[in-house]
């Protein structure tokens, strides 16, 4: 792979420092679709938990190039063979691989464009390949899972792949908990690759414990953290809100490029509809700053639903949360809406926007997916769960959930 001749090495507070190995990586950094993540939050609303989760999408990408940069290294160490092509394209592949995130990140996933982040994402790389004459298909068919070696396609997406490595190391480190503070650079040294399959090698199983129980434990720390969840759900029904005031008829302050989606003129696509030029370039000019902006206006507006949910999240004075072991009952969700409907002289269908019922659930380890291999001394290779021997197959399998409804406090 040819060095870059622009910028080579940017300072990260992570790994010290990241460096830039092409100038085609170079020219899609630059590119304005990808300097677009400067402006969307890793971690959407975190940051009202943890004050310090304000790191970005940009830094996520970044520092998942670079671990994927060692990761080749450590391979290529090993013996496996890497054309440049494929050495770039897993890169590449890697950078871009949230390019297709919107504002806040997770939070607003579906309620601008009908449309999953990674579909978003496939359809900026295949734009991007325009620009750059043809020279991301490698990493397209990678991210697509398509790419004829299997483990190519595993360092990116997989039970243990490069993306969360990264964001747990991250994510622990910018939100200040020491839960997901794994040793990533200890994980990638054991990588070997296996009948064309990723594998991790046997004195590194501890460590792949540690993996799955912190990623466990910086969901219902972090990730899954109740106010965080509830200021989320919050920023979602405000969206819901503006939305259908704009199709009412009233009159709302929205600056353009939101105007456009939440009024329905850019999101009225069906699933299986790719997007237009014109519908990704205008949700490429869309970023945190935008809701911000939009909340700021909200929090003054005539309609109580859609000021109550703005000026609470600017102030953080959310919504109450109560978790309980079984699912809230549909009596109870409707017997809550009455109270708040009375307490606040609102109709039922202006109360359902201040309260929400649902599920949370956290699973270490999916058996139903691909497995994470263990290669032993003799050469032979063994899912992780049965060579596990130490917190035995329930701690990983296991599903734990919490039932949840959220309201104001009457």
């Amino acid at each position: 792979m040819r060095l870059s001749k622009k910028l080579k090495v940017i300072n990260d507070p992570v790994y010290n420092s990241v460096s830039v190995p092409s100038d085609l990586l170079f020219d899609v950094i630059s590119h304005p679709y990808f300097q677009r993540l400067r402006r969307i939050t890793q971690m959407g609303l975190s940051y009202l938990v943890y004050p310090g989760a304000h790191h970005t999408r940009f830094h996520h990408a970044l520092g998942a190039m670079h671990l994927m940069q060692k990761a080749i290294g450590v391979l290529k160490s090993k013996g496996v063979p890497f054309t440049e092509e494929e050495e770039e394209g897993l890169l590449l592949a890697i950078l871009m691989h949230d390019i297709g995130h919107g504002p806040f990140s997770h939070a607003l996933e579906y309620k601008l464009v009908p449309l999953h982040h990674e579909a978003l994402t496939l359809a900026y790389m295949q734009a991007l390949n325009t620009v750059f004459d043809q020279r991301l298909t490698t990493a397209i068919a990678i991210f697509k899972g398509e790419y004829p070696r299997t483990f190519l396609n595993q360092l990116v997406s997989s039970q243990l792949d490069i993306d969360r490595l990264d964001y747990l190391k991250r994510d622990s480190f910018y939100a200040g908990v020491t839960e997901g503070n794994i040793n990533a650079e200890r994980l990638i040294n054991t990588f070997a690759v296996v009948d064309d399959r990723l594998v991790v090698e046997e004195k590194a199983i501890y460590s792949v414990e540690k993996f799955l129980m912190a990623r466990r434990f910086m969901y219902w720390q972090v990730y899954l953290h109740k106010t965080s969840i509830v200021a989320e759900l919050m920023l979602s029904r405000a969206i819901e809100r503006a939305s259908e005031l704009i199709r009412t008829g009233v009159e709302l302050t929205v600056d353009e490029p939101l105007k456009g989606f939440i009024s329905g003129l850019n999101g009225e696509l069906g699933n299986d509809e790719p997007p237009t030029k014109a519908m990704l370039d205008a949700f490429a000019q869309l970023d945190d700053i935008d809701i911000l902006s939009a909340l700021k206006k909200w929090a003054v507006s005539e309609d109580f639903v859609l000021s109550f949910l703005s000026s609470s999240i600017l102030n953080r004075s959310l919504l109450e949360v109560r978790f309980s072991e079984q699912p809230v009952t549909t009596q109870f969700y409707e017997e809550t809406c009455e109270q708040v409907a009375s307490t606040f002289k609102l109709s039922r269908e202006e109360a359902v926007y201040l309260v929400y019922t649902g599920t949370l659930w956290n699973r270490a380890y999916d058996a139903s997916k691909e497995p994470i291999r263990i290669l032993f001394r003799d050469g032979s290779v063994e899912d992780f769960i049965k060579a596990s021997r130490y917190l035995g197959t329930p701690a990983f399998l296991a599903t734990h959930e919490k039932n949840y409804i959220c309201a104001p406090a009457l």
